[in-house]
């Protein structure tokens, strides 16, 4: 991800505002969708639990080590998919990582690092979803993925229509949504840092149509905040003027 401040673009390097794989840790209190429990051979299991009003079953989290997995359910109104999630390792690779998610969900990923060398990621980050999209389609051997921008914001509704649509398409199909997203203060996923505009890319790995929400699977790790439900018109509000590849 990277932070704009003070009108000043800054590449987010690792500090206390994100672990590495090897340091990852539950989810903090602050999330209350999320509960602990212990599982043999020093393993943690969690639960991510629908939002209110929603219709999908509990996910079933495990971590070992320093990856979560998290176990797909599926409900008349709702779904999500299993995948392998690693914080990012670097403050700028968000876009290998969140590539690397998607990737998992139909096959064994290739490392953060080859990813961002596949995507030209350097210390700016990764410049346009347009390379998530092609790496994506090179490591499954498949034209599924499709670049779609959303330069207008507010979205217009048919932009909405379109990225629900793709939203629930994917994710049927087994294929997460990779977006590029922009969170200003004020309208922020949970945990970010509330005086900087983020610049970042998460995965979609799930949807619920009872109550319009999707389910985010965040390489960030701000505040502790891995998986996590997110209201559909907020994730709408967050990927203009960027795009994403579903």
């Amino acid at each position: 991800m990277r932070i704009r401040s003070a009108a000043v673009a800054v590449a987010l390097t690792a500090t206390g505002l994100m672990a590495v794989p090897a340091l990852v840790q539950p989810a903090a209190a602050e999330s209350s969708t999320i509960h602990a429990q212990p599982l043999d051979a020093g393993r943690v299991a969690h639960q991510v639990e629908a939002l209110p009003g929603g219709a999908a079953r509990s996910v079933d989290i495990t971590r070992d080590g320093s990856t979560l997995r998290t176990e797909g359910a599926r409900t008349k109104a709702s779904k999500t998919l299993d995948v392998e999630y690693q914080v990012q390792e670097t403050g700028y690779w968000c876009g290998p990582a969140a590539t690397r998610i998607a990737l998992s969900a139909r096959t064994a990923p290739p490392s953060q690092a080859d990813l961002a060398a596949q995507l030209g990621t350097d210390e700016n980050g990764t410049d346009h979803i347009g390379q998530v999209t092609t790496v994506l389609n090179s490591n499954l051997g498949t034209d599924w993925y499709k670049t779609t921008e959303m330069p207008n914001d507010p979205p217009t509704q048919e932009q909405k229509d379109q990225l629900w649509a793709d939203v629930v398409r994917g994710i049927d199909n087994n294929f997460p949504l990779v977006t590029n997203i922009v969170a200003p203060p004020g309208n922020q996923p949970p945990g970010y840092p509330s005086d900087q505009t983020i610049f970042h890319y998460f995965t979609v790995i799930g949807y619920d149509d009872a109550n319009g929400s999707v389910l985010i699977a965040d390489p960030a790790n701000f505040g502790g905040n891995q998986i996590y439900w997110l209201s559909f018109d907020q994730l709408a509000s967050l990927v203009p003027p960027k795009g994403y590849a579903g």
